[in-house]
């Protein structure tokens, strides 16, 4: 009966993990409503690009960077990232509060208060976007109009792995209230 039990747990986590593997976060639509806000979470190759051109495509008003480390400066990111001077003077924060994808959420939060924003659009990468879209839902709430943008990646297996049982253990946590 154990090894039934085991076996079937085994196989809706397998399962699980296929059913993520296949069905990553999307790009937003070019239709895609223009928003008050975009939120770029750092810590993955195109991200922050992205988001730029999201700004400079006027899909956004402001830009926050969430998780950034605190000696990245504007004229740092302005020096890797060809043509975005002007929209880092203009339109981007740095956020340098946050350490992870909670905290990422919980930044942004206040960011998002401090500036009375509705909308958002929430930019990481397409295996990443499951898990910031539920922490931003969890900690945001109801009260802004949240709209997912997923950078196209080419995760490893190792990456989507890691990001499913990441996934899984906070959504766990969550549920166990801890």
């Amino acid at each position: 009966m154990i090894w039934r039990l085991g076996s079937l747990l085994l196989l809706v986590y397998a399962l699980g993990f296929v059913l993520f593997a296949f069905t990553l976060g999307k790009p937003a639509p070019a239709t895609a409503a223009a928003v008050d806000a975009a939120i770029v979470l750092t810590g993955g190759p195109g991200r922050i690009e992205h988001a730029i051109d999201v700004l400079k495509a006027h899909k956004a008003r402001r830009l926050l960077v969430a998780g950034v480390d605190p000696s990245v400066t504007k004229p740092d990111l302005a020096r890797r990232i060809p043509g975005a001077r002007k929209w880092l003077a203009c339109c981007v924060d740095l956020g340098s509060e946050s350490v992870d994808t909670r905290s990422n959420a919980e930044e942004a939060g206040r960011w998002l208060a401090r500036r009375d924003y509705k909308s958002l659009r929430l930019i990481t990468s397409d295996w990443h976007m499951r898990r910031a879209r539920y922490e931003f839902e969890k900690v945001l709430g109801a009260k802004y109009q949240l709209q997912t943008d997923a950078v196209r990646t080419e995760p490893s297996l190792i990456t989507l792995f890691a990001e499913y049982n990441k996934y899984l253990l906070r959504r766990l946590a969550v549920w166990a209230d801890i």
